[in-house]
């Protein structure tokens, strides 16, 4: 679910891989959740919706690490 890349945590799901995200919040110890203006996710808990996520291009990268 996760790689490194340039020094970075990113997520291999891209932007529409939602249970997998949930999924990965789920299991993560860091996870907080954002603000309702930025969540963008169904379920509370995912990693769509966590403050420490910056979405990328393609995907978002884990400001906290979480899934190293």
């Amino acid at each position: 679910m996760w790689k490194r890349e340039n020094g970075k945590t990113v997520f291999t799901g891209g932007k529409e891989a939602f249970e997998d995200a949930a999924n990965a919040a789920r299991g993560c110890p860091l996870f907080v959740q954002d603000c309702e203006e930025e969540c963008v996710a169904d379920e509370a808990q995912s990693c769509y919706n966590c403050r420490y996520r910056r979405w990328t291009k393609n995907s978002f990268v884990c400001m906290k690490g979480a899934g190293q």
